[in-house]
């Protein structure tokens, strides 16, 4: 009796193991064909799609989808939002209301809300959870539901070559230079200048290259082993590749909120 329970189970566990490996190759196959591609967009109608850009699948929540221009070489992972326009079904007109530049890459969950427009600069990387909208709730009226209230709407622009960590939050408005680190869990708002490290909620500049001085405060992490190369004057300063852990530095100077 034993033995024939001994048997049972080693038929038991490799059925188990094969039902398993079933599942992964299943999910993978389903990933594969409901990713959307330029060649295989499947239900969506972007504005545009470069070659090599792929959306994972399962995708986030899209509408909006002709006035979305996605570039080449983009990266787009699970369960991001990408949405153009209040609701779903509007006209919005002759011009693009999100173009996200090449080699973009959007973390799985981050969202893009446009209800009016956004510009995503060439080689930005957005982390997990990036929140970028160009819509803020309103509180005019204290006596008022804020949700019912009308929202603020204002244009975000993102430079190329901008690093933004997990759980980031762009804000309406928004104008982030080149080759700008955001920190993790960051709030940002207003202007924010060319090869700065902002960290915080508002956000604050933490750290800024200077061409005569370097780096302020200077750098604690060592220098890279290979140096990088600058690119034209029409690319992201691939020098300016900062590690995005010197963010913790709270001390700095300067403000990138509105508010502060």
């Amino acid at each position: 009796m034993r033995k024939s329970e001994e048997v049972y189970e080693a038929l038991a566990a490799l059925g188990r193991r094969a039902a398993t490996r079933a599942v992964h190759r299943g999910w993978r196959w389903i990933q594969d064909a409901g990713a959307v591609t330029a060649e295989r967009p499947g239900r969506t109608r972007f504005r545009r799609i470069g070659p090599g850009t792929r959306l994972a699948f399962p995708q986030g929540t899209v509408f909006g989808e002709p006035w979305i221009e996605l570039g080449d070489h983009c990266v787009v992972a699970e369960q991001v939002t990408l949405t153009a326009g209040l609701v779903p079904g509007l006209d919005l007109g002759p011009e693009p209301y999100v173009v996200i530049g090449d080699g973009v890459v959007l973390g799985r969950g981050s969202h893009v809300i446009a209800d009016t427009a956004v510009t995503i600069g060439r080689d930005t990387y957005c982390g997990p959870y990036v929140y970028i909208t160009t819509t803020n709730h309103s509180y005019d009226d204290p006596h008022t539901a804020v949700g019912k209230q009308w929202p603020r709407i204002a244009p975000v622009v993102i430079g190329p070559g901008c690093w933004l960590g997990t759980g980031a939050v762009v804000l309406p408005g928004a104008v982030l230079g080149r080759n700008v680190v955001v920190a993790a869990g960051s709030v940002v708002r207003g202007d924010v200048p060319d090869h700065a490290v902002v960290a915080g909620a508002p956000a604050r500049i933490v750290r800024r290259y200077d061409e005569q001085e370097g780096w302020q405060p200077p750098l604690r992490t060592p220098a890279p082993p290979v140096p990088f190369q600058r690119d034209g004057a029409d690319s992201a300063d691939s020098t300016d590749s900062t590690d995005p852990a010197v963010a913790e530095e709270g001390s700095g100077s300067g403000s990138v909120s509105a508010d502060g």
